[in-house]
């Protein structure tokens, strides 16, 4: 099928240009100027809105398998669809967790109902690193050093120096003492893979990143919950503004910040980690928040709000998750890329509200927040998933690496 989005401005090459962009069996065909069109099946008028790479979230928690009643790849891909997500790279905590090459393929069966494109990080265990290599076409090794849902906790250092070198590039659950233990481990031991910190939460953690990011090959991630919330939303939402890393000092949330606009924040993702609002009231209820479909609203917002610019959303939220994870033919509006676009409404005005989620959990910590600028149209190698409300089920694929 054949696809042209015309009247819109794409963000090309750093800047919003006026372009009519044609798509043919999945792929950007041609980029055309504004006044040329060309024959085709179908045709998206993009007037008064602009075209953006789909954004790839390279951390989510989709919950399958085992923890179902949570979420699945069907209806947290439609989640991620409708805010404008066109990748998503899955972690391995799940029931059973992601640390043979045999539970890989089982997930990779499992992911095959997404609507949005899809990958994974493998999990590390003790005694495992011939499973590391068996491994195929995985975005990274995801090292736990902290307790978090699923038990892959490890603090054996001799594992961890051969995961390090055995693995091109380790995902790590980042808090406080673990960034400054696992960067010592790599420079002690000369290790050049490189190292990338998930959901880094606080000041503190940000500068001892920043100070080391020269040393070695480190990026770092950071998450709308933690941008846009600090730890006195707690104190009003209870259990739903719980995660992990938890949230931080008012301080902490404007150092992130700093980190974005100074350049030491590379990606912004997630973390989307869906639980039923029953197990959230629970006495011991679990960490994680939902926010697949939050995080573009909020980043939009944000801009309109003069906080950050467009080219640094694109940046953060497609290009360098797609430079970092090395994923082919993906994060940027280029002939011959895979078509997989967000056509987003700057001036769009709605109010987040959980009746209106795609996600199985059914709710979001931002509830009531009115934010100004919406994905309308989410395209996935050329197909319309998202279109205003509606959403088409047709399967995606699985990313490839090495670009």
């Amino acid at each position: 099928m054949s696809l042209l989005i015309k009247n819109g401005k794409a963000f090309i090459n750093g800047e919003l240009i006026e372009k009519n962009i044609f798509i043919n069996n999945g792929k950007i065909k041609k980029i055309l100027p504004k006044n040329k069109t060309t024959r085709t099946d179908n045709i998206i008028d993009a007037k008064n809105k602009i075209i953006l790479p789909g954004l790839i979230d390279c951390h989510v928690h989709f919950r399958e398998p085992g923890l179902t009643h949570k979420g699945d790849f069907f209806t947290e891909s439609r989640a991620a669809a409708k805010g404008g997500v066109t990748t998503i790279l899955d972690m391995p905590n799940t029931i059973p967790p992601t640390i043979t090459a045999k539970l890989l393929e089982q997930k990779r069966n499992l992911a095959s109902k997404s609507v949005v494109n899809y990958g994974f990080h493998f999990g590390a265990s003790v005694g495992k690193i011939n499973e590391v290599k068996k491994a195929k076409n995985i975005a990274s090794v995801k090292l736990y050093m902290d307790y978090t849902t699923g038990d892959l906790k490890i603090d054996e250092h001799d594992y961890i120096v051969d995961l390090l070198k055995a693995s091109r590039i380790t995902a790590l659950h980042a808090e406080e003492g673990n960034i400054k233990n696992i960067i010592d481990i790599l420079i002690n031991n000369k290790i050049k893979n490189k190292l990338h910190f998930c959901h880094v939460s606080s000041e503190s953690e940000l500068a001892i990143a920043t100070q080391n990011k020269v040393k070695s090959s480190i990026s770092v991630e950071v998450t709308p919950h933690h941008l846009f919330m600090n730890k006195k939303d707690v104190e009003r939402l209870g259990p739903y503004a719980e995660m992990k890393p938890r949230l931080k000092s008012e301080k902490d949330r404007k150092a992130l910040w700093e980190g974005i606009k100074n350049g030491i924040v590379d990606v912004i993702a997630t973390d989307h980690a869906p639980h039923l609002m029953e197990e959230k009231e629970n006495p011991e209820y679990p960490f994680g928040v939902p926010g697949l479909e939050t995080m573009l609203p909020l980043l939009l917002d944000a801009f309109n709000n003069k906080q950050i610019g467009l080219k640094k959303i694109v940046e953060l939220c497609a290009e360098n998750p797609s430079r970092i994870f090395r994923i082919k033919n993906k994060g940027y509006i280029r002939e011959g890329f895979d078509a997989d676009l967000t056509v987003v409404d700057l001036s769009a005005v709605k109010e987040v509200k959980k009746k209106e989620l795609l996600t199985k959990c059914g709710w979001s910590p931002f509830e009531g927040r009115k934010l100004k600028g919406w994905p309308s149209t989410t395209i996935v190698r050329g197909n319309i998933i998202y279109d205003n409300g509606a959403i088409n089920n047709i399967k995606a694929m699985e990313v490839e690496y090495g670009r």
